[in-house]
């Protein structure tokens, strides 16, 4: 398994079944309030997996960039994370 992902993964699958559970409750077309508690719950989930991701993206991959002295992949890990803050930002 991902051993560095392997709690995103849980958390992955727990959204996963948030997510199967807001389709069952529109489904039964439960009451609005009760659906966006749940939605917000799940951008929470996303929100922290996303977090926990680009900290695990800073710890390993710019580290290695870095501690290795390759140039140009410090360059290209700097970029990546620029062009992120980019599209989270919009």
């Amino acid at each position: 398994m991902h051993a560095k992902f392997s709690r995103e993964i849980t958390r992955m699958k727990r959204i996963e079944g948030q997510a199967r559970g807001v389709v069952r409750m529109m489904e039964e077309e439960r009451y609005c309030i009760d659906i966006l508690q749940q939605l917000s719950a799940i951008e929470a989930a996303v929100r922290a997996a996303k977090s926990k991701v680009l900290e695990i993206h800073a710890a390993h991959c710019i580290e290695d960039a870095i501690r290795t002295g390759d140039s140009e992949g410090q360059r290209q890990k700097f970029r990546e994370l620029v062009d992120l803050f980019e599209k989270v930002g919009r």
